[in-house]
């Protein structure tokens, strides 16, 4: 019996609210007070604080998307490492990781290489680049050791390198597009 009357004053009380709500501050449709065009109607109701945005709005790179294809660091990285075989390449996590690699002269000793992106701006501490190397004996014991100094730093300069050309390349395309509006107007 309880339960019955709980599900009765429940059910009241949600039809009370469902209706109460659809009246609150609802205008009519005059179309004096409203533009006609979408576009008007939204810049009047964002100028009167009635509209929002999702995402934070209106932001600096609001349309500008970072692809992994337009990342002049993630293409230059992946374009000097690519003798290597790789065993990890995320984008999104910002780290390329090579599988171990040998040539063919030294049997014994592999090479690993991990590319990590601090940063999308071409600068020397956007990224970290990591060696590791890997001696093995004939009895298959391994020793890995992390030497990333000199090779490290040499790997750098050359992604740096090619980020700078790519990045110019980029650049020079967008100018000429530019201009060639222009011309057409």
């Amino acid at each position: 019996m309880i339960s019955r009357i709980f599900k009765y004053i429940t059910c009241k009380v949600i039809i009370f609210l469902l209706i109460s709500s659809c009246t609150n501050g609802f205008e009519g449709g005059d179309a004096r007070k409203r533009p006609p065009q979408v576009k008007d109607r939204i810049k009047k109701n964002i100028e009167e604080g009635r509209g929002f945005r999702l995402m934070g709005g209106n932001q600096k790179n609001v349309g500008e998307f970072d692809f992994a294809s337009s990342n002049e660091l993630w293409r230059a990285s992946l374009d000097t490492l690519d003798f290597m075989p790789l065993a990890l390449a995320n984008y999104s996590g910002g780290i390329v990781v090579t599988d171990w690699y040998s040539d063919s002269e030294t049997s014994n000793e592999s090479v690993k290489i991990s590319v990590r992106f601090l940063s999308n701006e071409i600068r020397s501490d956007a990224l970290i680049v990591k060696v590791f190397y890997k001696n093995c004996s004939v009895q298959q014991t391994c020793k890995i050791t992390d030497r990333s100094s000199a090779l490290s730093s040499e790997l750098t300069e050359k992604i740096l390198a090619k980020a700078a050309v790519y990045e110019k390349e980029n650049q020079s395309k967008n100018k000429k597009k530019y201009i060639n509006k222009a011309l057409e107007d």
